[in-house]
Order: structure tokens, then sequence, then C-alpha cells
């Protein structure tokens, strides 16, 4: 059974962090390249950042470059985004994605 658990998701205030992490199972992890992609309330999807499957390149939505950094690790099977410097904007539920595998997403609050 294929398996995407996202976490690390809460309520933050603007300018904190967060680190997400995605822990998967059930399908060949280092095979696949690996994006995050996030839903805001009444928004379509928006893709946030997207790694190689052996971490050669890694790319990043121009609203997060400098801010986010994804990263993997393929002998535990567990993407992570780490979120610096947040904002409200990036209010979301954060979704990993790995070649049409998605987890249930975590939410993600950035406010006062």
């Amino acid at each position: 059974e294929v398996r995407l658990v996202e976490s690390g998701g809460g309520v933050v205030h603007p300018g904190g962090s967060l680190t997400l992490a995605c822990i998967t199972s059930g399908f060949d992890f280092s095979a696949r390249d690996m994006s995050w992609v996030r839903q805001a309330p009444g928004k379509g999807p928006e893709w946030v950042a997207g790694i190689h499957k052996r971490s050669l390149t890694t790319r990043y939505a121009d609203s997060v470059k400098g801010r986010f950094t994804i990263s993997r690790d393929n002998a535990k099977n567990t993407g992570y985004l780490q979120m610096d410097t947040l904002k409200p904007e990036d209010t979301a539920v954060y979704y990993c994605d790995m070649g049409g595998y998605r987890g249930q997403g975590t939410q993600v609050n950035v406010s006062l």
C-alpha cells in the first residue's frame, strides 16, 4: 500500500519557521522526484518546490525562493520542506507529491 504522511504543520507568527516532513512507504521512494504543493483556502493548487530523486537539483517557486528549502533522505524514505521567514500568504495545506502519489496534507497557518 502506498502511503505518504505529511507532518510538521501548525500555527506560526509571521517571520517564523516550520519544518514539514513527508514519510513514505509502499513504493520506491528513491526512484521518484518529489515536490511540495500547497493549496490555500479558495485557491487552486500551487507548486512550491521540487527535488530530483537523487537530490541533484532543486527548484522553487518565485514566491518561496530564498525562504524555503526542500530536501530528502532516501535512506529514510522521507522528504522535508524547511520553511523560514513565513508570511501570511504562505497559509495553506501543504502536500508532498511524488509522481502522482500524494498525502493527506498538513495545515500551515501564518498569522499574528
